[in-house]
């Protein structure tokens, strides 16, 4: 008996030990306090105790932190706004709940028509105060504000005021942080490209909150994944010469990277992001060199480095046409490679936009923004085959002219309309297409076939939201960001086709994307593009005529004309090695100052001469008919609008028409066929654009 009441007494002395550690680590546990609106509180989510974001940073965090939700649907930051949040219960229980760390997340109710237009000047002065609120309950207290989560452009108050006031708060938010010397968590950029997880626009998905929960657990642990280099980043990779070389990625927070290349060593500490970089001065060409990357925990060594010039290869199918499918390449492909001075990235699809069903797997990667993959390699047959024969031809004809490595970088879509390359903040502040953006596969801005085929692939999806490639702004979020960090020294366009139903919005959308393009790697880098071939297609002449005055228009560019190696029926002519070299031609002469002719006949003015029309022409000293035939391709057009076909005959950089007896001839139109075979040429061989001209 009495044994047993020992017992007794060490089992009640065990329990009531465990019990006091049990506490005292509930007492010991780091709080943590989510302060925000709807997106904190979990609207729209099935189970907002399970799937909002605090619930799911509480799981990360784990059993050492405490993570309180106090966020209040529709509150505002602005005290006057119209549900302040400070006069809320959630204010009161968060203030209440002593807080070791504060997330606050709030503004987006502030875009409200009610609040911004009339209180912003009171927006950095109240959340100062919310601040100060927070600071005086524990002086302690680690806060941190956030960049506030994406408003989609389907909100219904998107266009008449809240994208603009959206951003004016986005800035104020940054400005506040600063002053009040606390931490600034970037809740917009992951998720900017991610619309697809706002259902309504504003609210994100279970998914998205999860999103939004890891961003905010790496913020307060700087666990950031160790160090990783950016995508661009691989053995066999061509760095810019005469351009700071600047070499970047992430890494923990707090660690020092430390990068030695060709003798020189520099180091920098992870921001509070977990980013870091390091910038080389600028080299000459040359190579093979090695890198060496290291941080505390990891070394990661690149091999194989050369230094020269690096060109960007984009548009559609014409420029993803392989080398081994042009004509003659096969031959090329066995022949002359491998070429030590020429590195290709092709950043490869996931999967082709044919006319197929997509799977799951496809349409969550594509969501995901995981579409492309790719890494730098050598120019041999293997790795030469399937890169872009225009691309290879451009690259070979520069390495051989001007002795210099070339690095050419491929994002291409077959099928792709411009509207899918162009950054989306640039399209949400176009009036022109910003409702492209909403249920772009209904729009009649996207050419028919274009729908048809991403309605394919999408079959199976259930989201209606789901990304595509041919997605407006799509391929930038999923591409092009991959490499605007990365000097280079110019782009190569060929794109055209799936925009060719309307040629007035190509013609606002081409510069606009060059524009965001170059803001995009703050650099006026030189802008060369092929112009549309021959084909059986109604809008081609008109097509091919508005991308030829489209040089005069955007700075630094050039354009490539492709029309006399055309098919009637194939959209794809395999002749690619005259259209790379044609493009080369025109770097050569603008990019690197050589003397050559790089530019067919272009027509200056046409003069009526009693009974002739006389039509002059630059970039020529003679022009002709190429393989000395008589010229064709000349057309008369009437005041009354009749078509005339006529011959024209020439005398050095001068094109002679007779008019016909009787008839009074307003204009002159060559080339003006979709499927063509007009033949003017210069001394050089290059052809005449296809062109409309009034007569003076």
């Amino acid at each position: 008996m009495k044994r047993f009441a020992i017992n007794q007494f060490l089992l009640s002395c065990i329990v009531i030990l465990c019990f006091g550690q049990l506490v005292m680590a509930q007492k010991a546990a780091i709080k943590i306090a989510c302060i925000g609106d709807s997106v904190t509180a979990g609207y729209l989510l099935g189970n907002s105790g399970l799937e909002s974001y605090p619930s799911q940073l509480q799981l990360l965090m784990g059993e050492s932190h405490q993570v309180g939700n106090f966020g209040n649907s529709g509150a505002t930051l602005l005290k006057n706004g119209h549900k302040p949040y400070y006069k809320t219960k959630e204010f009161k229980d968060a203030i209440a709940f002593n807080p070791d760390i504060a997330i606050i997340h709030l503004g987006l109710n502030d875009t409200d028509p009610r609040n911004w237009p009339n209180y912003k000047e009171e927006f950095d002065a109240d959340y100062s105060w919310l601040l100060d609120a927070l600071k005086k309950q524990n002086p302690a207290v680690k806060i941190y504000i956030c960049r506030m989560t994406p408003i989609f452009n389907e909100h219904p108050r998107f266009k008449s005021g809240t994208r603009d006031w959206y951003w004016q708060i986005q800035s104020h938010i940054e400005t506040i942080a600063k002053a009040n010397q606390v931490g600034l968590i970037d809740l917009h950029e992951i998720l900017y490209p991610r619309p697809d997880l706002f259902p309504d626009a504003l609210h994100p998905t279970k998914e998205g909150a999860s999103i939004l929960a890891k961003i905010v657990y790496k913020n307060i642990t700087q666990d950031f994944g160790g160090l990783k280099l950016a995508t661009v980043f691989t053995d066999n990779m061509v760095l810019q010469r005469n351009q700071p070389i600047t070499i970047y990625g992430t890494a923990n927070g707090g660690e020092v990277v430390e990068v030695s290349f060709k003798g020189q060593k520099k180091s920098a500490t992870t921001n509070q992001y977990g980013k870091w970089e390091v910038i080389f001065p600028p080299q000459i060409h040359g190579g093979p060199y090695e890198m060496m990357i290291k941080s505390n925990l990891k070394n990661i060594v690149l091999k194989n480095i050369l230094i020269g010039d690096v060109w960007f290869c984009s548009g559609q199918s014409n420029m993803v046409f392989q080398l081994q499918q042009s004509e003659n390449g096969n031959e090329e492909i066995k022949k002359t490679l491998p070429n030590a001075a020429i590195r290709l990235f092709n950043f490869k699809d996931l999967r082709e936009t044919d006319n197929t069903v997509w799977d799951s797997i496809t349409l969550a990667k594509t969501n995901q923004l995981e579409f492309f993959s790719g890494k730098w390699t050598e120019c041999n047959a293997e790795n030469a085959k399937d890169f872009s024969a225009i691309a290879y031809y451009f690259a070979k004809k520069i390495t051989t002219e001007e002795n210099v490595p070339i690095g050419l970088i491929q994002v291409a879509v077959g099928g792709s309309p411009i509207e899918s390359w162009i950054d989306r903040y640039t399209l949400e502040h176009d009036d022109k297409v910003v409702d492209l953006l909403t249920n772009w596969r209904k729009s009649d801005f996207i050419m028919p076939w274009v729908r048809t085929r991403a309605d394919m692939n999408l079959k199976k999806s259930t989201n209606p939201k789901q990304r595509h490639p041919y997605d407006p702004a799509y391929n930038f979020e999923a591409g092009i960001t991959n490499f605007t960090k990365f000097p280079i020294k110019g782009v190569l366009w060929y794109q055209g086709e799936s925009n060719a139903h309307n040629i007035e919005l190509y013609e606002h959308l081409l510069p606009t994307m060059v524009k965001s393009w170059r803001k995009a790697w703050n650099s006026n880098f030189p802008f060369y593009y092929v112009q549309l071939s021959s084909l059986n297609r109604p809008t081609w002449p008109d097509f091919r005529d508005a991308q030829n005055r489209m040089q005069k228009i955007i700075s630094n560019s050039a354009m490539a004309v492709s029309m006399d190696f055309g098919d009637s029926t194939d959209v794809h002519p395999i002749r690619k090695k005259e259209i790379g070299d044609r493009l080369a031609l025109l770097a050569l002469k603008n990019t690197y100052g050589k003397s050559v002719i790089a530019n067919g006949p272009y027509p200056l003015n046409a003069v009526k001469n009693k009974d002739q029309i006389v039509i002059s022409f630059t970039f020529s000293k003679k022009i002709m008919a190429a393989e000395k035939k008589e010229i064709i391709g000349f057309e008369l057009v009437t005041v009354k609008g009749k078509h005339i076909k006529t011959l024209a005959t020439a005398k050095n950089n001068q094109i002679f028409i007779t008019i016909p007896k009787g008839e009074n001839i307003k204009s002159v139109y060559y080339a003006w066929e979709p499927f063509t075979r007009a033949n003017l040429v210069n001394e050089a061989g290059l052809p005449c654009s296809t062109f409309k001209i009034e007569i003076k």
